[in-house]
């Protein structure tokens, strides 16, 4: 029996991580990482931060664009491909179908329910994801000191993270992280 390929493994696992990302994409990012760097080394925890970071500063769909990205460092164009259609494909047909089943049941106990339980495994999700995507930015301990630091700011004031995106964007530029 013929092994699957990179793209195929790249695909399937995106296609069922797409498919329980619970408030975006962003938070299954622990498991994506999991799988390119811990699990196959198809890239090193560098290249994971640095196509994140890049996604990040571009307009548009930007997971669609990394797990692009990602496809592409893993196994070139049939990578890139199977990549960001395992990311927008499952959860857009099945956004298609709750749309139309939520609709009917609007009243519904149970769907009082599923919101506020969605809710709690959201915000897990994310917590998650930004403390897994700080540890592979945090190579030394300035990049450390400065992530708690920002994390504070954001914590205690309501101070624009864009701020702290230049900051940090400036930092890196001048080889201080």
């Amino acid at each position: 029996m013929k092994s699957p390929s990179i793209s195929g493994i790249l695909a399937l696992h995106l296609a069922v991580l797409s498919s329980i990302s619970f408030g975006g994409f962003p938070t299954v990012l622990p498991d994506v990482r999991s799988l390119v760097v811990g699990v196959h080394g198809w890239m090193t925890d560098q290249d994971f931060t640095n196509i994140f970071a890049m996604a990040q500063a571009i307009p548009g769909p930007n997971m669609i664009l990394m797990m692009g990205l990602v496809g592409w460092k893993a196994a070139g164009l049939p990578g890139a491909l199977a990549g960001a259609t395992a990311t927008f494909a499952p959860p857009c047909m099945m956004y298609f179908v709750a749309f139309r089943v939520w609709g009917r049941f609007r009243e519904a106990r149970w769907q009082r329910c599923v919101r506020a339980g969605l809710a709690p495994v959201t915000v897990g999700l994310i917590t998650a994801s930004g403390i897994v995507m700080a540890g592979t930015a945090d190579t030394g301990w300035i990049a450390a000191a400065l992530t708690i630091c920002a994390a504070a700011l954001m914590l205690a004031t309501r101070l624009n993270p864009i701020w702290l995106l230049a900051v940090g964007g400036t930092l890196g530029g001048l080889g201080v992280l």
